[in-house]
């Protein structure tokens, strides 16, 4: 296993970016992201990047698809990209890697290369502010809490609580919006959402309407 506590500055993000497209997959600034690499041009990409900057853009699928996702098919304008900040390679020959997100992106273009996986010309502007380290919420905790119980009962999740004490409202936010089983729309939404606070909001928003259509299927049986 290696790591890189390396974190980029804005104005070094490349200009250019490999992009995996997956559905359903949310990557955030500052959130981690564990991939299982096995497809052949998904190893050469990583291959790739480990000699380089080490960078990834992590970019859903317009249209629900099967795994893998067929080359050419649309994909959204904004994605994360994310650092290799840990990796291993097993003995069959996968990566097992972790994605630390650095910083949202737009697609300017989608570039024509011999590579078998995608490349894009990626614009970090809009985003400048995603590389800043503040945690300026304020949830409601006890609120929250109490949804995500019956939210986690709900979807049969297990959680560390502890873990959900002891973290920063940032942090938390951006863990739950990564791993809670919303639609491939909804991670968008909150991927573009256009600060942290928005981003809460929105995400509170979608557990209340969850819980909601939860309860609602309860009522009918």
């Amino acid at each position: 296993m290696m790591r890189s506590a390396f974190k980029p500055c804005f104005s070094t993000l490349p200009g250019t970016l490999p992009v995996f497209p997956l559905e359903g997959v949310l990557l955030l600034p500052t959130g981690r992201l564990p991939l299982n690499i096995f497809e052949p041009r998904y190893l050469r990409m990583i291959d790739e990047a480990l000699a380089g900057d080490r960078m990834i853009g992590m970019i859903q699928p317009r249209e629900p698809q099967d795994h893998p996702v067929p080359p050419g098919t649309p994909v959204f304008e904004t994605g994360c990209a994310g650092r290799i900040t840990e990796f291993t390679e097993t003995p069959d020959g996968r990566y097992l890697i972790v994605l630390t997100g650095i910083c949202r992106f737009r697609i300017r273009t989608e570039l024509q290369t011999d590579n078998p996986y995608r490349s894009v010309e990626a614009e970090w502007t809009p985003f400048a502010k995603d590389m800043d380290a503040a945690n300026c919420l304020d949830l409601d905790r006890e609120k929250l809490t109490r949804m995500l119980k019956a939210y986690f009962h709900a979807q049969d999740i297990s959680c560390d609580w502890d873990m959900v004490e002891d973290a920063s409202d940032n942090s938390l936010i951006t863990c739950l919006s990564m791993i809670c089983p919303f639609k491939a729309e909804e991670k968008q939404a909150l991927l573009e959402a256009p600060c942290c606070h928005s981003r809460a909001d929105l995400f509170m928003t979608m557990l209340e309407m969850a819980l909601c259509e939860q309860r609602g299927c309860e009522n009918r049986h």
